[in-house]
């Protein structure tokens, strides 16, 4: 099984879905994939709560039980890293402990606001990113383990002064830079400016109606493409209509008749 750190370090785009239990991690697996994500958003919903509810303990749990189960790396999407930079040194620590292989540590103010998950983002200022970054930098122990910077502020400044922000935390040692855009075109101008390696969320439908292939966002310096929530989204849609139909007395045309059991 080989580290996130040499394979973020080679020429291809790493995809890693997103998982919240065993199973999806050995799923992912099987599948073929080589990492995975552990996404605070969909934990949230999973959990029927927003991100702000969710502990860095938590977390810590899930990937405990995933690691028993999988020995895939995990990203843990640690939003705003759970407090100001003196209280990253705890953040790393227990992240180490849990085996994460990265952190994905973004410029949200904290305690997070609501209005996050319907566009709307409250940021800190970069020189206060600047300061976690190298917290998180001081506390980590584990050489291995990918500190990964994240700004959110292309959408309260434009894209320009996001990539600003992003030459700032590569400047202050961050390992792998996160400059949160889905439109291509924009995904195109960041790598072209900001220095590899790139992390990027995958598409919600794939690469194949995607404006860039999987091989034109490893040309342009991405590592790692993290899908947040599209396996999830196929969960409650393949629950809602198992309930559904139990209720209502139907078969299910997903999974069809069962088998005969042998008597």
């Amino acid at each position: 099984m080989q580290k996130l750190k040499h394979l973020v370090g080679g020429n291809d785009l790493v995809v890693a879905p997103v998982v919240f239990n065993p199973i999806m991690a050995r799923m992912a697996e099987e599948a073929g994939f080589q990492a995975v994500y552990l996404s605070g958003g969909t934990l949230g919903w999973v959990k029927c709560v927003t991100e702000a509810n969710l502990t860095l303990p938590e977390l810590a749990d899930v990937a405990v039980d995933m690691r028993a189960a999988c020995k895939l790396p995990i990203v843990l999407d640690a939003g705003g890293g759970w407090g100001d930079p003196v209280h990253v040194h705890r953040t790393i620590a227990l992240a180490e402990a849990a085996g994460f292989a990265a952190i994905e540590i973004e410029d949200q103010l904290l305690p997070r606001r609501v209005e996050h998950h319907v566009g709307i983002d409250h940021l800190v200022p970069t020189e206060f990113m600047v300061e976690k970054i190298k917290a998180a930098l001081a506390a980590r122990t584990d050489p291995d383990l990918l500190i990964i910077a994240r700004t959110n502020a292309r959408r309260t400044d434009g894209l320009d002064a996001a990539m600003r922000r992003a030459e700032a935390f590569h400047k202050a040692g961050a390992d792998m830079l996160f400059c949160y855009t889905r439109d291509p075109q924009e995904m195109r101008t960041v790598g072209e400016r900001l220095p590899a390696p790139l992390m990027m969320f995958a598409p919600p439908d794939g690469f194949g109606t995607f404006g860039l292939s999987r091989r034109d966002c490893a040309g342009l310096g991405y590592r790692l493409a993290a899908s947040s929530g599209t396996a999830f989204a196929a969960m409650v849609k393949a629950v809602r209509q198992s309930y559904l139909c139990l209720a209502q007395d139907k078969l299910d045309p997903f999974l069809g008749r069962a088998a005969p059991r042998r008597r």
